[in-house]
């Protein structure tokens, strides 16, 4: 039996880092994420697959707008057509009031969408498919604020809230386990972050406060695999049995600029499971980042960084340091030519003052020194405290020599130079 295991689509996120393409009248990344959710259905079709797995959040929150929900419905429709039974999970951002109202994904039970179940409570369902029966444990987004309102919950800590929606969890789900059928296997679909996983973007966009759950809760011997949502990068977390997050299927912002996207194909043959990671080809992200401020020609090494094979068609981050005397030397139009190649981009300057850097070789990193040659040195790069120096080596000789200083000199090394303060004791 194959199974496809995708999440975290986030259909609609990212408008920032597209534009709007005048055919259509859609932003680009919109586009982008459809193409990719489209890949995605593709390789379930070529398969064919016999169950596809979401492990939630289809869009950035519970509400999207009209023409964002057609776009997704499109693509899941040719499931439904293909006869493809599909679990669709309620993450986090699928929740309506961080799960009190309702969840954006529930229209389709409402409409009765042959083949298509959605998973906003803890259940189970048992699927038949062209190859077999395979029974699919759901457990969606759960949030302590499903407890806060309990009496029981009253005076607990945030910390004693959680663990006994650990304990309830726990019991929950041992019902649920009690009640499968041995004989067929077993999928729990989760939406979560464990213990044991590596944060990604998720942890900026998290809609309503969930918490850890142990990974001992999901390696259970009654799952032949472990399907998880929420967390962006794909991770393998234990393989007996196998608990898999897939990743998200397109990059949100920057944060995930080295992360691979895909998806998971699963296969499940008798009490043995194989998983297969699927990259997909998505957008790329560059940062680039150049400090010009000691740079003879500050124009030349800024467009030789901006090198074509990097920015075409990538979403670019432009970051770069510069003193404010070179300036002058920019070429603003020359740059913004230079950056057309990208799909989209950002440029982030950023001013520096050549005083508070310490560009001497005997002050660096793992030289040793004395304190009075180390002041020395420092002050002989130091325009701005010439007249100052013989006091201040004075003021050190005598605090060297243990004697009471005359003066105490406060230098400020993000301060302009005339800040720099003298001050007599």
């Amino acid at each position: 039996m194959k199974v496809l295991h995708l999440s975290d689509i986030h259909l609609g996120s990212g408008f920032s880092h597209g534009r709007i393409n005048p055919e259509t009248g859609l932003n680009t990344r919109l586009e982008d994420f459809v193409a990719t959710l489209g890949r995605c259905i593709d390789r379930a079709l070529s398969e064919p697959v016999d169950l596809v797995l979401f492990g939630g959040d289809a869009f950035p929150d519970a509400t999207p707008p009209p023409y964002i929900q057609q776009a997704f419905a499109r693509q899941f429709h040719r499931l439904v057509e293909a006869q493809i039974p599909t679990v669709l999970l309620v993450g986090n951002h699928d929740q309506h009031s961080q799960g009190a109202g309702g969840a954006s994904l529930c229209i389709y039970r409402t409409l009765g969408v042959p083949n298509v179940i959605v998973g906003d409570r803890l259940d189970t369902y048992t699927i038949n498919t062209k190859n077999g029966a395979v029974q699919v444990i759901t457990l969606p987004w759960l949030t302590r604020s499903t407890l806060l309102t309990r009496p029981e919950t009253e005076g607990l800590s945030m910390t004693e809230v959680g663990q006994l929606l650990l304990d309830r969890l726990r019991v929950a789900l041992e019902g649920e386990i009690r009640k499968l059928n041995p004989d067929l296997p077993t999928v729990l679909l989760a939406h979560l972050m464990t213990d044991t996983a590596n944060y990604g973007a998720e942890k900026f966009l998290a809609v309503g406060k969930g918490f850890t759950i142990p990974l001992s809760f999901l390696t259970r011997e009654c799952f032949n695999y472990v399907a998880l949502g929420h967390v962006h990068k794909h991770q393998v977390l234990c393989e007996n049995p196998f608990v898999v997050y897939p990743g998200s299927i397109e990059r949100v912002d920057f944060s995930e600029e080295k992360e691979d996207k895909g998806f998971v194909l699963v296969e499940l043959d008798g009490h043995s499971t194989t998983v297969e990671f699927c990259p997909l080809p998505v957008r790329s992200f560059r940062t680039i980042e150049i400090d010009l401020s000691e740079k003879k020609d500050p124009q030349a090494a800024l467009i030789r960084a901006l090198k074509p094979e990097l920015i075409e068609n990538a979403v670019v981050r432009l970051n770069y340091q510069i003193r404010p005397e070179q300036l002058d030397h920019l070429d603003d139009a020359r740059i913004h030519k230079a950056l057309e190649l990208a799909h989209s981009y950002t440029i982030q300057s950023e001013l520096t003052n050549n005083l508070s850097r310490s560009r001497l070789p005997e002050l660096g990193v793992g030289s040793t020194i004395a304190p009075f040659d180390a002041l020395k040195a420092y002050l002989s790069n130091r325009e701005d405290l010439r007249e100052l120096e013989e006091p201040i080596l004075e003021a050190a000789r005598r605090l060297l020599a243990q004697q009471e200083p005359l003066v105490e000199v406060v230098l400020a090394e993000e301060l302009e130079p005339a800040q720099t303060q003298l001050r007599l004791l």
